[in-house]
């Protein structure tokens, strides 16, 4: 005996239609999710991974920063190891020059002229002594301008007491030329006899030197 469908068959395609879109809506709904979840844990495991570089790269920017300072240090180090060595072939190179100031202080004393007092600070000289006369200072001067190893002379006072008879007492200023200067080296101008030398009967008489 045949069927007779009695629904209309509007109604029912309209509900088959209507059902479809629903499947169709939570599978994508479901597809959805899924690919939101995934794509959740693949940036949670890009920022984990990158997270990680971040602290391999300061513990590598702490060492650097660690053998950075030990380089400072080091230079550092070597600046002062080449100030001391410097100081010390400043010393080495200026000891000849104090026999060469006493030779040469014997050398430019003229007659009647004696020192009491060389003061050196540096390069500077202060010369203080007494004369027979403003003549024999100005010889001196003459002698310091005309020396080798001393120049630029230049007088502070001069004091007569001729009253008392020992002559004038006078102060004077000179610069001690060094052996840079001159361009020579220990083997400059030489003192004969340095030890054992005999004193001309007009060598000065020098107190108080002080460097």
């Amino acid at each position: 005996m045949p069927r007779i469908n009695l629904l209309p068959w509007r109604d029912q395609q309209r509900r088959e239609r209507r059902v479809g879109f629903y499947v169709a809506l939570g599978a994508a709904v479901g597809f959805s999710a899924v690919v939101a979840f995934a794509s959740y844990l693949l940036f949670g495991q890009m920022i984990d991974a990158q997270e990680a570089r971040n602290a391999r790269l300061r513990a590598e920017i702490r060492v650097l920063d660690k053998q950075i300072e030990e380089i400072n240090d080091l230079q550092q180090q070597k600046q002062n190891f080449i100030s001391r060595m410097q100081i010390i072939d400043k010393l080495q190179r200026s000891r000849p020059e104090v026999v060469h100031l006493f030779d040469e202080l014997v050398k430019v004393m003229p007659d009647g002229t004696y020192l009491t007092s060389v003061k050196q600070t540096g390069g500077s000289l202060k010369l203080e002594g007494v004369a027979q006369s403003s003549t024999r200072v100005s010889t001196l001067m003459r002698n310091i301008s005309d020396s080798q190893w001393l120049r630029d002379p230049a007088l502070e006072v001069i004091e007569s007491k001729k009253d008392s008879g020992t002559g004038d007492d006078f102060t004077l200023d000179a610069q001690e030329v060094s052996l840079d200067s001159t361009g020579d080296d220990d083997s400059g101008p030489q003192m004969s006899g340095v030890h054992g030398v005999r004193r001309p009967a007009h060598m000065p008489v020098i107190t108080g030197l002080t460097r």
